[in-house]
């Protein structure tokens, strides 16, 4: 932005305001300069102590259930008929043909585009159903099976990208091009933050493996103001960088440095109006509170040998998916409003027999013992999980097909998510595809859906949580979006 003349402007307001202030009430101000800009004044003002960042006002619009989230995201895309859409029929036609009549000219990738032919690959995999709701579940997610009661299985959900990135986005912003907030950014936003010592919206990231790259942009703010994108913490050194002070450096002194850091950007903010500027000091304050706060969060030692049980050994281990969901639920005790997981490294196009099973033993356990641990602690009523990936994966195999290995391509047409608490009827399956897991028969949900369905559980009216930003008023699920009334409680 141009400092001199956003100055300018400011100054011509002030002007307005002393030779109206008489005259000129809020009501009309609003009607002059609209909802959106007092809207967004509100939100890059400094909140009180207790809370850092407010929510907005009008905010939530109905009561909510769900306080917070926690999404356990699934990049790369797992092979749903692998793991919760049983399709037992597609034995009979291994190796044939996908019908033209099941394909209907829809687009492949170009990974599989040349291929002479699209051969049906079953799964190898066994299947048996559980609980009351009886929901077919894989060998592979023996731990997710045995929770089958609590959750709430998708199987019919679409989106319209079918490559990692823009589908990966999409996700996260409800636009397949990068730029836009994400939906912890939104929630940030438009609730607030529940915690004084820490961020509202928090990234947990799988160490190593393989997979496609995550980019800081997802969990980005986009051109909402920049204390509300994600915090990313880590698992090696500092979990946020620069928490620890230099050597030398004690906190008193710290202390004192913030304080004149604070008032030289209160001049600055006072002069300028450039909304960066409180975002600037609210972050100052909030990485001075997350010094004493952090250290302590992440001390899981201090769990009980029991806990570490039920979430498995790699909870000890900082940075696994096992040691995040522990983390995650932490978090969520602590007021963080928007906890999302990353796991990568569930895109099978080749050798999916062995490495799906790794993929599923690295989380299975860990994310049903989150569902669990918080069912016990009484949390899961107004805590929502999610758990899923981008796309799904073809019932048709990418390369060649043998008799123990195949791979599949990404899949846009039908997937399958699972979420529990939080609003969510527990124990139900929502949506059927066909025969061949290719194509949606019953009740459709798009990526745009779910977003606003996730809102809903928060108290949010999705078509009202706007943000105006070039002359449009944007929001989460564009100009879409259905509540999928049939899931909620």
């Amino acid at each position: 932005m141009d400092r001199w003349k956003n100055s300018g402007l400011l100054l011509t307001r002030r002007h307005f305001f002393g030779l109206n202030a008489a005259g000129l009430g809020t009501a009309v101000l609003a009607t002059l300069l609209g909802e959106d800009l007092l809207r967004a004044e509100s939100a890059t003002n400094q909140a009180p102590a207790d809370r850092p960042f407010p929510g907005l006002p009008g905010i939530p619009h109905f009561p909510p259930k769900a306080k917070r989230v926690i999404w356990l995201f699934q990049s790369g895309g797992p092979s749903q008929m692998d793991l919760f859409d049983y399709k037992p029929g597609l034995k009979e036609r291994r190796g044939q043909e996908l019908p033209a009549s099941i394909r209907m000219g829809q687009r492949l990738t170009g990974m599989t585009a040349t291929q002479d032919t699209l051969p049906v690959a079953p799964s190898i995999f066994k299947f048996a159903q559980y609980g009351k709701s009886g929901a077919w579940v894989s060998e592979l997610m023996p731990h997710t099976a045995k929770a089958v009661d609590d959750l709430c299985f998708i199987k019919s959900m679409n989106t319209d990208a079918i490559n990692h990135d823009p589908a990966v986005t999409f996700f996260q912003t409800g636009a397949q091009i990068a730029g836009r907030p994400s939906i912890g950014s939104w929630l940030a936003y438009g609730l607030g933050s529940e915690s004084r010592d820490l961020p509202a919206f928090v990234v947990l990231i799988t160490q190593g493996g393989a997979g496609q790259p995550l980019y800081d942009r997802l969990w980005g703010s986009g051109f909402l103001p920049t204390k509300y994108q994600g915090v990313k913490f880590r698992s090696v050194g500092d979990p946020v960088l620069y928490l620890t002070d230099p050597s030398g450096f004690s906190p008193d002194d710290r202390r004192l440095y913030l304080d004149a850091l604070a008032k030289l950007n209160q001049t600055e903010l006072e002069e300028v109006g450039d909304p960066e500027i409180s975002t600037r000091i609210a972050q100052y304050e909030m990485a001075f509170r997350m010094q004493s706060s952090v250290p302590d969060l992440t001390d899981l030692s201090k769990e009980p040998e029991q806990v570490f049980k039920l979430y498995g050994e790699d909870a000890k281990k900082p940075g696994t998916f096992a040691a995040n969901c522990l983390l995650a639920r932490r978090l969520a005790e602590r007021g963080v409003r928007f906890i999302q997981l990353f796991h990568r490294d569930w895109d099978h196009h080749t050798g999916l027999p062995e490495g799906l099973p790794k993929q599923c033993k690295a989380t299975d356990q860990a994310a049903a013992a989150l569902v669990q641990d918080l069912k016990e602690r009484g949390m899961l009523e107004d805590t929502l999980v999610v758990w899923g990936g981008e796309f799904g994966r073809t019932v048709y195999c990418q390369g060649r097909l043998t008799e123990t290995d195949y791979g599949r391509d990404h899949h846009p047409r039908c997937f399958t998510m699972w979420l529990a608490g939080g609003g969510m009827k527990s124990g139900i399956i929502h949506g059927d595809t066909d025969d061949y897991c290719y194509n949606i028969t019953k009740d459709p949900v798009h990526v745009h859906d779910l977003q606003a369905t996730i809102l809903k559980c928060l108290g949010i009216d999705h078509t009202k949580l706007t943000f105006k930003y070039q002359g449009r008023n944007f929001r989460l699920t564009d100009v879409h979006g259905d509540i999928v009334e049939k899931i909620l409680v």
